[in-house]
């Protein structure tokens, strides 16, 4: 985040959301170690910051300890935010871009971060096994963030004046589609973002669960000088993992 102290009210408001998430979930332990990795902090990492010992988190995340409590939850919301606003904000201010969106953009985004430390277009390729099929000249451009989408959800459900928030901070970041048939629609989406936006465009696409990818995407990828890779790996779930591990 920059150096600016964090806006109090939008910080409020973004501990009321999580706090609320982990009340009014079935499973709060479960809501809870979402959060945390999320925010990307170990277990270690989160006791320390509360005040108290790695065994209590674990208890609570595993189901051994039931309910939390108003008190618990509201320190844990504190050490979460605190943790990320001393390593730079990154995290919080994802979680901006997605709360402040349309309900039906949240609903397709399945994940949102910026990167603590940028990485290189091969380098995010290589963590998440795809094939960059488009633009191998740029592979060495850095990114700083990503935006994980349900493609169907987003062509389907979300106005395209809403598009402009997938950019999270920056437009120097990846664009990763799931639920991909052919990859036609997404590329569709991106080209009409830029009629709309100014010739704004992610710095990658990924697309995830193709097979074989539609010869009118890879035109277009090709056209607008947009690199595109294809994501060899099964499971969404596994995507997301691989993603929360990054710095």
């Amino acid at each position: 985040m920059s150096n600016k102290a964090p806006d109090e009210k939008r910080l409020k408001e973004l501990a009321i959301r999580i706090a609320g998430d982990v009340m009014l979930s079935n499973s709060p332990g479960s809501t809870m170690k979402k959060w945390r990795e999320f925010f990307k902090l170990s277990q270690v990492e989160l006791a320390k910051a509360m005040g108290v010992s790695p065994s209590v988190i674990s208890d609570y995340e595993s189901g051994r300890r039931k309910y939390p409590g108003y008190r618990f939850i509201r320190k844990f919301v504190n050490s979460l935010i605190n943790a990320d606003i001393r390593k730079g904000g990154y995290t919080i201010k994802g979680l901006y871009r997605i709360f402040l969106a349309s309900d039906n953009l949240r609903e397709a985004i399945i994940d949102m971060r910026e990167f603590s430390n940028p990485l290189k277009i091969w380098e995010l390729c290589e963590v998440l096994d795809a094939e960059l099929l488009v633009c191998e000249d740029l592979k060495d451009t850095y990114i700083y963030g990503y935006t994980m989408v349900d493609s169907i959800k987003l062509v389907l459900d979300v106005p395209s004046f809403d598009y402009i928030r997938l950019y999270g901070s920056t437009t120097q970041r990846a664009a990763i589609f799931t639920n991909v048939s052919q990859g036609r629609g997404p590329l569709i989406a991106i080209k009409s973002m830029q009629a709309g936006m100014g010739g704004l465009k992610p710095a990658l696409v990924i697309l995830h669960g193709p097979k074989e990818i539609d010869r009118l995407a890879v035109m277009i990828a090709n056209k607008e000088r947009l690199p595109l890779a294809i994501s060899r790996i099964r499971d969404v779930e596994e995507v997301v993992k691989r993603l929360n591990r990054l710095d």
